[in-house]
C-alpha cells in the first residue's frame, strides 16, 4: 500500500481546527504515548464525534463506545483520517447511518500487531497493557467488553482478527477488510522467502527467519477461530475482500469464512469486485461503520 506521510504537527492542527470549525462535527485529537514496553513514543489519532467536547459540561457522565483501528502495512495513525475517512465518517453521521463511537487509531509500523517472534517487539503486550489503557483512561469512554470493538485493514485486518480471536473476553465485536490471511504453510512461505518474494520479506521481522511455526500458530486466526469457536460465537463479526486482491488475500478471506461455518460461528463475509488499494477500502467503509452501529446498539438492526 502507498505510504501514507505523517504531517507536520502545525498543519494537522490547521486541518484539525478548519474542519472543525467548517463542519462543526466532528475532531480529530493525535497524541503519542511513551511506551514502556516498546521503548519509545507512540503515536496515535482518536475521532471524536460532534457533541463530545459540548457534552463533558452539558452530560459529563455519558460515555461513548470505542472502535480500534489498525491500519495496514506501511501506512500510519493518520491514514484513515487523512485519506477521506474523515469526510465519510461525518457524511455517515449526518445521514444517521453511524452513531456516535469513538476510533482510535494507533501506530502499528509493520509489526502485524503481535509480538515478534525473538521477544524484540512486544507489540501485542503494548497494546493489551498500555494502549487500551490509555485510551479508555483519558477519554470518555464505556467500560467493559460491550463498548469496545476492534477493525482493521490489510496487516491491520489480520491484527484485527488476532486481537478478538484470542481475547474474546475484551471486544464484542470485529471487522476486517482485506485482510493479511495466508493460507499458505510455514514451509511454503520459507521456501518463497529464498526467492525474494516481498510479502514474505515483511514477515521475517516478525515471524522469524525461518518462521517459527509455534508462533505463527499461536498468532494464526484460523487456528484461534478453531481453538476459541465457543467464546468467539460471542463476537460480532464481519470481513470483506476484494476478490482480485493484489496479494491473494480473497483466498484467505474464503477459507476464514469456510472455516467459521464449519464451527458454526455466525459472521458476515462479502466477497466483492475490486483491489487491494485505499479506493477499495473507502468503497466498503461506510459498510464497515453501519455494521459496528448496529454491534454497538446505536442503530437499529435492518
Amino acid at each position: 500500500m502507498k505510504r501514507a506521510y505523517r504531517l507536520p504537527a502545525f498543519l494537522l492542527l490547521l486541518s484539525v481546527i478548519f474542519a472543525a470549525s467548517a463542519a462543526g462535527q466532528s475532531r480529530i485529537d493525535c497524541n503519542a504515548l511513551n511506551s514502556r514496553i516498546l521503548k519509545r513514543m507512540v503515536h496515535y489519532c482518536v475521532y471524536l464525534p460532534s457533541g463530545y467536547d459540548a457534552g463533558a459540561s452539558r452530560h459529563p457522565a455519558r460515555r461513548y463506545p470505542v472502535l480500534y483501528f489498525l491500519h495496514g502495512l506501511g501506512d500510519n495513525e493518520q491514514t484513515l483520517f487523512n485519506s477521506g475517512g474523515w469526510t465519510l465518517l461525518d457524511d455517515l453521521r449526518e445521514h444517521h447511518k453511524m452513531g456516535d463511537f469513538l476510533i482510535a487509531a494507533p501506530e502499528g509500523r509493520r509489526s502485524f500487531y503481535i509480538n515478534s517472534a525473538d521477544g524484540t517487539v512486544r507489540y501485542s503486550d503494548f497494546f493489551l497493557q498500555e494502549f487500551m489503557s490509555e485510551i479508555e483512561h483519558k477519554y470518555r469512554v464505556r467500560a467493559g467488553r460491550a463498548g469496545r470493538a476492534i477493525s482493521g485493514v490489510s496487516m491491520g485486518g489480520y491484527g484485527a482478527l488476532r486481537f478478538a480471536f484470542a481475547h474474546p473476553e475484551l471486544f464484542s465485536a470485529v471487522s476486517a477488510q482485506s485482510a493479511a490471511l495466508i493460507t499458505e504453510s510455514s514451509r511454503e512461505l520459507d521456501a518463497a522467502s529464498q526467492t525474494g518474494m516481498l510479502l514474505t520479506n515483511l514477515l521475517g521481522p516478525v515471524f522469524g527467519r525461518p518462521i517459527a511455526v509455534a508462533h505463527w500458530r499461536e498468532n494464526d486466526p484460523f487456528v484461534l477461530a478453531k481453538r476459541n469457536a465457543a467464546s468467539i460465537r460471542k463476537l460480532a463479526i464481519y470481513f470483506n475482500c476484494g476478490q482480485d486482491d493484489n496479494y491473494g488475500f480473497e483466498k484467505g478471506a474464503a477459507a476464514l469464512h469456510r472455516e467459521l461455518e464449519q464451527e458454526d460461528v455466525k459472521h458476515e463475509y462479502h466477497p466483492y469486485p475490486g483491489d487491494h488499494s485505499i479506493t477499495y477500502f473507502l468503497s466498503h467503509f461506510a459498510e464497515v461503520m453501519e455494521f459496528h452501529s448496529r454491534a454497538f446498539g446505536l442503530l437499529t438492526p435492518q
